[in-house]
This record gives structure tokens, sequence and C-alpha cells, in this order.
């Protein structure tokens, strides 16, 4: 009986520790750059964009199809930057448990 009283104790810390480390990544910001730095994007923890800075000499009508893959490509590189970010941080959390290859969290 004491196990299962421990065991429920450690859930409950492991419960709060990935609550406050899903707040920890909510919090994060990952900027993604394209085309030498002429577009830029920073994405939040959760990856919603919050900003995106193109640079004034890319607004040219026969520039646009260009343009629009450097956003592409910029909100692919903040994502990236984001998601491994988080990775880290759950990496320390769950160290020991057997989770399997590819399982993401926080859910």
């Amino acid at each position: 009986m004491r196990d299962i009283m421990g065991m429920m104790g450690k859930v409950k810390e492991m419960q709060a520790k990935m609550e406050k480390m899903q707040a920890e990544i909510a919090e994060l910001h990952a900027e993604g750059k394209s085309g030498g730095g002429l577009v830029n994007v920073i994405l939040n923890g959760k990856g919603e964009m919050q900003s995106l800075k193109i640079d004034p000499s890319l607004f040219k009508e026969d520039d646009v199809e260009i343009l629009e893959d450097l956003i592409v490509a910029a909100h692919k590189d903040a994502k990236d930057k984001a998601e491994a970010a988080a990775a880290e941080k759950t990496k320390a959390l769950t160290a020991g448990l057997p989770i399997p290859p590819g399982f993401k969290m926080p859910f």
C-alpha cells in the first residue's frame, strides 16, 4: 500500500512539473530567418506567429513568388527552433521514463 501512495505522490509531482514546463514552453520565442535575413519570423512556443519582418527591397511585383517562398522558409526555421527548444525542456523532465521514440510532449 505504501508503494501505491508513493507512486501517487510521484504522479502528482510529475503533473506539477509538466504544467510548469508547458507554461515555460508557451513563453518561448523562436526566430526564423530566410533569404540571408531578408525575411524574419518570430513564433511563440505554441507555434503561433508573433512577428513578421520583410526587408523593403523584396517589395517588387515580379518578386512576389520569391517573397512567399521566403516567408514559408522563415516560418519553418522558427518552428523547427521552437520544437527543438520544447524537446530540450521535456527531455530533462522525462529522463528515465520509457517513452517511445517520436512521442511528442506536452500533450
